[in-house]
């Protein structure tokens, strides 16, 4: 499992955009609707067992959301298409501090 540190997280017109950390190391993010379909794209390679992983965002007192997308590559930032965690975000933006990425 891998775990991002949600640092920012800004609401733009219809995405948000923002920053995490992975191992101290900063990383950009990403998360908007799904026109281009459900993606999950991250800043380094892994080899999932399986085409959909588990993406689920977290935040204290059990506040969660989640949903499986199709891991499509690298890319220079945490890219997240998602409907589903979009709308929720638009909810509860501040409330959530983690990315968890569940691949094995």
């Amino acid at each position: 499992m891998l775990n991002f540190k949600i640092k920012k997280l800004d609401i733009f017109q219809s995405y948000f955009f923002g920053q995490v950390e992975f191992r101290e190391d900063p990383y950009k993010v990403n998360i908007q609707n799904q026109r281009r379909g459900k993606v999950l794209k991250l800043p380094f390679e892994i080899k999932p067992k399986r085409e959909n992983v588990l993406v689920r965002i977290t935040g204290p007192k059990d506040l969660f959301v989640e949903d499986y997308l199709p891991y499509k590559g690298e890319s220079e930032w945490l890219e997240i298409d998602s409907d589903e965690i979009t709308y929720f975000l638009a909810d509860h933006q501040d409330q959530l501090d983690t990315i968890e990425i569940m691949y094995e």
